[in-house]
């Protein structure tokens, strides 16, 4: 009996964030598109913690939405609590996060796929990938399928040759005790492509009904919601909110997990795979934070459906027994029942430097990879990469330009551009920290920074884009008319400056000047302004933010053009850095290993100094001359 052969444009693996993302994307740009997962269960599901967003991840999700992706919509509609992070700072850390409800979460995002056309669901095991001449075919499966397609696009997430462990006990599955990967690493090195070993982590789940929250201190959600998308209503996420809870480790903690940290498979070498920094476990924390009595510990509803509690912050993969007595000494979880232990999990994943900015393989034509398999970590940074590969893998086939978003202009921006162009020893996490130009870059401005790439993809309807075109208008003529606007020294102006302890005036100014102020704003201001025109909230926003920090925004700005001069010096695919003179040898070797489209990106790989930049100028502009005088005879 033959096996079963059929054809796609686009192949995609893995339907976890980013695999759901790349699918979409496709399909909706008009590719005959399939995705495959070992359990169709699995769609969208969150293995670790039960939130979207948080600190710079909160941006990631609102450029998604901005660029056409789903997972804003589907927070949206799934969400149980939620929480605008960091607003005693300034504008460009504030940071949406909100509670998911796991089961409807996975729910919703599976009936959104299996509803979008030109997309196919499969439940099957991908096992090698079929290329010729270093251009992808298509690929086979377990059972012996072929599909044949033009592009495929990896998002393997945790997968690989995954492998769960806590203490002694270690079992090869996926994360939640689901089917692992295990023969497509081999296919991938056959193709020239280098795997490197990551691992992570998740904290147990508890029985609420086993807790004492009289013990705890209850967290509760923002009085006004926020949502994610820029297309849903805001009226529509008013809910009721569920609540979460905060306690903390004590010595006795902290005692009984160094007393069995040789029984730890993170310090005993059980553990091969590098885990992430900047989400260490508990007994990483209580080693390296030793000074520290005390740490946080977040008690969070898995959903209003189970009686499941994320344990946020005890992340292990200490023994059972020793989880047990760890865990019973926090503060209010003393009879807590254990649903689920806490794990560690490594898994294979690539050396993103493989990769183009486009997410395309440098090596193999059609072959583009996104999220955890690009040795990154979290579901908001997993989804953007898969956006990002989606799109480009359908680009390709239609023979347009692909998409790169640089660095100046999204977090989605320097997630890949760091992921491709820096040594990544961890999972790579976002942080605001790592974003240059994060003023610029708030994600309250993701729409007005991306949403006409994504109608030019084609991701964003003509309606969606004309709303940004109305709201632009709307921004910038009323913040030139503050700028024109003259207000005298009168009874009344006066009197709301000393309500509000603002400096009376001694002249007449201008509204804008008034809303430069650090005490004063765009609404407090309205008894004064007689012409003020009825603005909605989200452009109120943007003139406030605008006016007060019109200086720093335009020294960014400043600074984004000349990081775009260095961008715009491309450099030529062919050009042999190995034989630059001038050069130092790091510098011509990390050159040749990373294979830089730009001078600016040449800049950023570690190992290739100023001086060398500069040799490489000199040398560029020597490579050009000659060829235009070889043009010309």
């Amino acid at each position: 009996m033959s096996a079963i052969v059929e054809e796609y444009d686009v192949v995609v693996i893995g339907a976890g964030h980013a695999g759901c993302e790349a699918a979409l994307a496709s399909a909706r740009l008009g590719l005959e598109t399939i995705i495959f997962t070992v359990s169709v269960d699995s769609i969208a599901l969150m293995p670790c913690n039960p939130n979207i967003g948080g600190s710079s991840k909160g941006h990631i999700v609102k450029e998604i939405d901005a660029l056409g992706g789903e997972m804003g919509k589907n927070i949206d509609k799934t969400f149980i609590q939620s929480k605008m992070l960091n607003l005693s700072k300034g504008p460009a850390v504030h940071s949406l996060r909100a509670q998911a409800d796991k089961a409807e979460y996975s729910k919703s995002m599976r009936k959104i796929l299996e509803n979008t056309d030109n997309l196919t669901v499969r439940q099957a095991e991908v096992v090698e990938i079929l290329a010729e001449n270093n251009v992808i075919r298509g690929v086979r499966t377990f059972s012996g399928a072929t599909y044949n397609c033009k592009s495929v696009v990896l998002c393997t997430g945790t997968y690989l040759k995954s492998r769960c462990i806590y203490g002694d006990v270690s079992s090869y599955t996926g994360p939640n005790g689901l089917q692992s990967a295990d023969y497509l690493t081999e296919s991938l090195k056959n193709l020239g492509i280098e795997i490197q070993r990551f691992k992570t982590g998740t904290p147990a789940r508890i029985d609420k009904r086993s807790i004492d929250f009289s013990k705890m201190e209850e967290q509760f959600g923002d009085e006004r919601v926020v949502p994610f998308s820029f297309s849903t209503d805001p009226e529509t996420v008013q809910i009721k909110q569920a609540s979460c809870w905060l306690t903390y480790t004590n010595e006795e903690t902290h005692r009984i997990i160094r007393e069995n940290l040789d029984r730890s498979p993170l310090y005993s070498g059980m553990i091969e795979g590098t885990g992430p920094r900047y989400c260490p476990s508990i007994e990483d924390k209580v080693v390296k934070f030793a000074d520290k009595d005390r740490h946080q510990v977040f008690i969070e509803p898995e959903g209003l459906y189970t009686n499941e509690m994320y344990v946020g912050g005890m992340s292990s993969s200490l023994p059972e027994d020793v989880q047990h007595k760890m865990y019973r000494s926090v503060a209010g979880l003393e009879n807590a029942k254990i649903v689920r232990n806490a794990y560690a999990i490594e898994y294979d994943c690539i050396n993103p430097r493989q990769l183009n900015p486009t997410l395309e393989f440098k090596q193999i034509q059609g072959l583009f990879s996104g999220g955890q398999f690009n040795g990154s970590s979290g579901y908001e940074e997993a989804a953007g990469q898969g956006l990002v590969a989606g799109i480009n893998a359908a680009l390709k086939i239609q023979g347009r330009e692909m998409l790169i978003l640089d660095r100046s202009e999204s977090y989605i921006g320097v997630l890949i551009d760091d992921l491709v162009t820096k040594e990544n020893k961890e999972p790579y996490r976002m942080m605001t920290s790592r974003a240059e130009y994060r003023l610029l870059l708030r994600q309250d401005n993701a729409d007005l920074r991306l949403m006409k790439k994504g109608y030019e993809v084609g991701l964003v309807s003509e309606q969606q884009y004309n709303s940004l075109i109305n709201k632009e208008n709307q921004i910038a003529a009323e913040i030139k008319r503050l700028e024109n606007t003259n207000i005298g020294a009168s009874k009344e102006v006066q009197s709301l400056l000393e309500i509000k302890e603002s400096t009376p005036l001694k002249t007449g100014t201008t509204l804008a000047e008034l809303i430069r102020r650090p005490e004063l704003s765009y609404e407090i201001l309205e008894p004064l302004d007689k012409e003020r025109p009825q603005l909605a909230a989200d452009v109120i926003e943007q003139i406030n933010i605008n006016i007060k920090y019109d200086g720093y925004i335009r020294r960014q700005l400043k600074q984004v053009e000349h990081f775009k001069s260095l961008e715009n010096k491309k450099i030529p695919a062919e050009l042999d850095f190995l034989n630059i003179d001038g050069l130092r040898k790091e510098a011509k070797q990390k050159l040749d290993l990373y294979k830089p489209l730009s001078i600016g990106q040449a800049s950023r790989i570690s190992g290739v100094s100023p001086a060398d930049i500069s040799v490489l100028l000199v040398y560029l502009e020597q490579y050009r001359h000659n060829a235009k005088k070889q043009d010309m005879r």
